[in-house]
This record gives C-alpha cells, structure tokens and sequence, in this order.
C-alpha cells in the first residue's frame, strides 16, 4: 500500500450523521447566555459554531469557491485567515439562523463522506506529513475536527467531554496518525521502536518504528521497544488539538526507557497549529 506507513485504514465515514445529531442537540440546548462565553480563546461558542458551519459549506461542491492564499503566504497563515474572516463576517448573524444552517449544511456532508472511495487521492494532512492524503485518512481528520469542536462547546457551557466510546476511539485512533510526522527529525537505529497507549474504554496502543527511510506505523510490535508513553484519553485528545501543552501532557504521562523519544512523542500534534 501506498501509504502503509500510516497504519491501517480508518472508517470514520458511519460517524458523521450521528455527530451531526449531537452538535445539533448540543446547540439547541443552549441558552442565551450560552452562545457569549468563550469556547476557545478570542472566540465564543457562536463564533466557534459558526466556523463549523464554514467548515461544512467548505467541503460541499460550489459553495465557499474562490479562497486561496495571498502570494507568499503558506499554509498555516491562510487557514487561520480565512477562518477569522469567516467567522468575523458571521457574528452579527442570528443563533437561529446559525441553528437551521447548520441543520441543512450537516446531512450533506455526512452524505459526501459516507459515498467516496476510502482509497482515493484525497486532502492532504499536513500533520501527518501526506499530501494528497488517502481519502480515509481526509474523511477521519474532518471528522475529527467536528467532534472536537462539539467538545469545546459542551466545555464552555460546563459540560465534560462526551464519553462515547466509538467516536473518541476514532478521534484517538485518527490523532495519533501523526506519530511518524512528528518523530519525523527524531534519528534512531532502524528497528527503533517507540510505544504509545492510551487508556480506557477508548484507548488503544500504537507502535512507531524507525525504518531508512522514516518513521512507521504498519511494522509490528516488539516486546522491548526502545520508549514507552501511557496517557489517559482526556490528556491524550487535549494535547493533540493543543488544548494543553507538551509539557503537561508529559507530567501527566507514565513513561519508560529513552526520555528523549518519550519527549518527542509527546510534541504530537494533529491540527493546523
């Protein structure tokens, strides 16, 4: 396979009805007050649902057209920018109004995901270092970043993170693709291998070996890898969006053998950032 280096494919596509159903819940849920607090920093939960409108309306054919980057800027700059545009040009809009876009924009999405070909040139992940991106990996990012957008809401208005298990598995599952990307500077012996897990119902472990030519997750594991890191799912899906820093993640680790491998595993991030 072509990108076997990045494991074994996911199937996020049966996710998105059903997380469109929570968002959708979530918000009509909320009171007045609700929509003003801060969700994420410089902006509050109607801005953040706004995004996740842009979001969808980004994905459907002939809607969004016509962005691009400025000349000479990359694409981290660009992504930032028109988002804050977006969402800048949206704060004077109803919640109402937000509510039923949002309604129609969702079952269109989770219909273009649930029919496209898993294998297709797709998106590319820059986190995870592959552009074009197998349509798998394009279709679990998305989803992942509807479901934790819906996180960020629930916190903001007191509530914890939503504990159903299949879709944080994948959420896990998806973030942690980026281990090879990240370790991708990290020089190690080829047959190097660095073990990372994530307890609970939703955790899972995942192996990454240093081969000639990078960093990979299709090899099996070992029994002595070279570093092992144990992190629950909280901190784990937290430090991927950046929600906490490296260094807390790592306080909050159980960590065995090389220090310094353990140290670059836990700089994971799965988010333009």
């Amino acid at each position: 396979m072509e990108h076997a280096w990045l494991g074994s494919p996911i199937d996020a596509r049966p996710l998105f009805r059903p997380e469109h159903a929570a968002l959708m819940s979530t918000l009509r849920e909320l009171g007045p007050a609700d929509w003003t607090r801060e969700a994420v920093p410089g902006w509050t939960v109607h801005d953040l649902a706004a995004h996740v409108l842009g979001d969808c309306l980004g994905r459907l054919p002939g809607r969004r057209t016509g962005l691009a980057p400025r000349p000479g800027e990359s694409l981290e700059p660009f992504i930032h920018r028109v988002n804050q545009e977006w969402v800048e040009a949206h704060r004077r809009t109803r919640t109402a109004a937000l509510v039923a876009a949002l309604d129609r924009a969702g079952p269109e999405v989770a219909r273009l995901f649930e029919t496209r070909d898993p294998f297709a040139p797709a998106l590319g992940v820059s986190w995870a270092g592959v552009d074009p991106a197998p349509g798998w990996l394009d279709t679990a990012r998305e989803f992942t970043e509807y479901w934790a957008h819906r996180q960020q809401i629930r916190h903001a208005v007191g509530l914890p993170t939503d504990p159903a298990v299949r879709p944080l598995s994948v959420v896990l599952d998806t973030f942690l693709r980026a281990l090879p990307h990240t370790l991708r500077a990290v020089q190690a012996p080829p047959g190097t291998q660095l073990r990372l897990s994530v307890t609970g119902p939703a955790g899972s472990t995942w192996t990454a070996t240093r081969r000639r030519e990078g960093w990979s997750l299709a090899e099996p594991p070992s029994q002595d890898p070279a570093a092992t890191v144990l992190l629950d799912a909280e901190t784990a899906w937290r430090l991927c969006v950046r929600i906490i820093e490296p260094a807390t993640a790592l306080s909050r680790a159980r960590v065995s053998g090389d220090r310094r491998l353990a140290e670059a595993a836990c700089r994971v991030v799965s988010i333009v950032y």
